[in-house]
């Protein structure tokens, strides 16, 4: 730990999976590690296990569908721990079932919190982390922002080249053009006998 920086962590989706993964990760660097989730029981080991690893853990009960209890956590945070360094966002639900059987609450739910819960935690670092000049979103600088799990809003396959310049789509295995004869797809040059 002394060659690196205790630095000022907040991980939303902490309690389980990616989120309390990369929380005992922070922790074992010796971090200051806020612990951002709804599930008590999964909050509370999160704690155990950054304590456990060597790190500060402060857990934070808060729904990233609703972003008044976002910006509250944020601040809350930031006065326990100091300025915020790394923002990561990995929060997420889902459903399970097949579509016919999910209802059109269990859809607009995980949307709230896959999408919107991305888009609330970012807001609120940003308006946090950019008054002291830092928190540029990954992809564009040097990052204070850390995206994991899904692609978030941008979706998948689309990746950033500049700000605000998009390239097509790179999707792995067969597309539209790969289904096509090979005399029909852009590019190629058709052989003359």
């Amino acid at each position: 730990m002394s060659d690196m920086q205790t630095r000022t962590v907040v991980i939303t989706g902490a309690s389980a999976g990616i989120g309390r993964a990369a929380a005992r990760l922070f922790g074992a660097r010796g971090d200051r590690v806020a612990l951002i989730a709804r599930g008590q029981a999964g909050l509370e080991g999160a704690t155990r296990d950054v304590q456990e690893a060597g790190g500060q853990a402060l857990a934070i009960s808060a729904d990233m569908a609703d972003y008044d209890q976002v910006v509250a956590a944020a601040r809350q945070a930031q006065e326990r721990f100091g300025p915020i360094d790394v923002w990561v966002n990995v929060a997420f639900t889902s459903v399970f079932a097949p579509f016919s059987e999910i209802t059109a609450e269990e859809f607009r739910r995980v949307t709230e919190v896959s999408y919107l819960g991305f888009v609330h935690g970012t807001m609120a670092a940003l308006a946090l982390m950019r008054p002291r000049g830092v928190g540029v979103p990954q992809g564009q600088a040097e990052s204070g922002l850390v995206r994991v799990g899904s692609h978030g809003p941008a979706g998948r396959g689309r990746r950033t080249t500049r700000p605000g310049r998009r390239r097509a789509p790179s999707w792995s295995g067969p597309g539209p053009a790969a289904r096509r004869p090979r005399a029909h797809r852009r590019g190629s040059r058709r052989q003359r006998p």
